[in-house]
């Protein structure tokens, strides 16, 4: 692994092409299996390539949510009323960067492709989880799961649930229940994935047009001759050396979540060929503190013993900031009235304290700044009021009731995960942008190796990278094909 950006191929070099198609997709995860599916049902003559030798890539190690709204059937069934403009104006909110065009169109044809993604063979469940956590603990349907009922999202977007699982019990694998279906339809439909074989360099004629590949597997190689290429090869969470020059912190401690394909080859494909890259430096990073969700009516703090973010925050959004405290440290407190368990895998339990003024002491906080912040947290809480982070009152409860707990969710104690968010710039129907806007003709990219909705850890919800993988792997393979129908 490493961070060389491949040179493109020149077309004229090329003594002989293997194969000569419509569209070659490479990489079969979410992504790049939609995009496939989709340039096919366009009629273009469509060929995957994949490194691994099976299909799903990251895609299918995900628990299996897609972000979808604007009044899916799930949300209707279950009374969650939501609009498309709603839905807009949220993601619009959070998103550090927004870009209008691919927003819009997103949260427009939401319920489309809510309908698109059952019509491959299964149903999303008609029930609401109404409790916070990291996912559904079976198989229900629809979840609050990013910051929609958090200050200020809620006052700029009507909050509604858009945590929408794919009806498989358990925290991974979900996803892979589509993977599955989207590789049977590509089956059905007669489109040609060869497993085990990866693309080197693109080829591209003359003009800096992407005109084909060049691929290779264990038993042979060859230039796939394309009108388009769509690349769809995932992050670059898995290559060391790309991770400390973009995402210096998340090279520190945390896990890694990825594929061992995750290594921005795709990403550098695309630099090759002059395209922009987009939001590089950041990434989701996470060490849960729910459930239970009892705990979020403590009250998180840094090392000067002040409070930060809002406790009841989406999960990566409460990491992010943790990330952003002074050595990257801070603990849960939470009274014994509160404390509902102590064997937290990811977050470590450190001690309990009879007093405040001891637990200052041993989590070294200078005397007196975690008792004014904790009594000035009791006050406005007995009042149902957060006036300084807005935490709703649901999640609002004076922790008074000695002894006191504290959690460590600092850097190299808590066990945090996550993976990149950065890519390849692209249109709303996933062109390759250079960094003057134009685009690369003849490449596009989709999933993890584009920079699309999902950009920052803050504004994150699960659900985002699966329903926007797919959906712009749609457009993008949609366009591709008639890109080369008409030319």
């Amino acid at each position: 692994m490493n961070t060389e950006i491949p040179e493109p191929i020149r077309a004229a070099n090329v003594n002989e092409w293997s194969d000569q198609v419509d569209v070659v997709v490479v990489g079969l995860g979410i992504a790049g299996g939609c995009a496939a599916v989709e340039a096919a049902s366009k009629g273009g003559r469509v060929l995957v390539l994949e490194r691994a030798a099976v299909a799903g890539g990251t895609s299918a190690m995900a628990g299996g949510h897609f972000y979808l709204g604007g009044g899916t059937a799930v949300q209707e069934a279950t009374g969650h009323p939501d609009t498309a403009e709603e839905m807009e104006k949220y993601l619009t909110a959070v998103s550090m960067e927004p870009e209008p065009e691919k927003i819009r169109a997103y949260c427009a044809d939401s319920v489309e492709h809510f309908d698109w993604l059952e019509a491959l063979g299964f149903e999303f469940e008609r029930s609401f989880y109404p409790d916070k956590a990291v996912i559904q603990p079976e198989t229900q349907g629809l979840m609050y799961t990013g910051n929609e009922q958090v200050w200020p999202f809620d006052e700029l977007a009507v909050p509604a649930p858009r945590g929408h699982k794919v009806p498989v019990p358990g925290d991974t694998g979900g996803a892979s229940l589509v993977v599955d279906l989207v590789v049977k339809r590509l089956e059905s439909v007669g489109v040609e994935v060869r497993f085990q074989a990866g693309a080197r360099r693109l080829v591209c004629d003359e003009d800096g047009r992407v005109v084909g590949v060049e691929w290779k597997s264990l038993e042979s190689s060859g230039f796939i001759r394309a009108e388009s290429v769509v690349i769809a090869a995932g992050g670059f969470v898995m290559n060391p050396e790309m991770v400390r020059e973009h995402v210096p912190r998340l090279a520190e401690k945390p896990y890694t979540l990825g594929s061992t394909y995750d290594d921005g080859l795709g990403i550098r494909l695309g630099l090759g060929a002059g395209a922009q890259a987009k939001h590089m430096d950041q990434c989701f990073v996470t060490a849960p503190v729910y459930p239970p969700v009892e705990h979020l009516t403590g009250i998180i703090v840094n090392v000067n013993g002040e409070r930060f973010v809002d406790e009841g925050s989406y999960h990566s959004r409460t990491s992010e900031f943790v990330m952003e405290q002074p050595d990257s440290k801070a603990f849960l407190i939470v009274d014994e009235a509160h404390l509902q368990q102590t064997d937290f895998a990811l977050v470590p339990f450190i001690d309990g304290w009879e007093t405040v003024a001891e637990m200052e002491q041993a989590l070294g906080i200078v005397e007196g700044n975690l008792q004014r912040t904790l009594d000035r947290y009791n006050d406005f809480a007995s009042r149902g009021e957060d006036p300084d982070l807005h935490k709703k009152a649901k999640y609002l409860a004076p922790q008074h009731s000695g002894p006191w707990a504290a959690f460590d969710l600092s850097l190299g104690k808590a066990s945090y995960a996550g993976f990149t968010l950065g890519g390849l710039a692209t249109s709303v129907d996933g062109e390759v942008l250079r960094p003057d806007g134009s685009p690369i003709a003849g490449l596009y990219a989709a999933g993890a190796c584009a920079a699309n909705l999902a950009q920052d850890g803050k504004g994150y919800a699960s659900g985002t990278q699966l329903g926007e993988g797919s959906y712009f792997g749609r457009r993008a393979g949609r366009h591709a094909a008639e890109k080369a129908k008409a030319g």
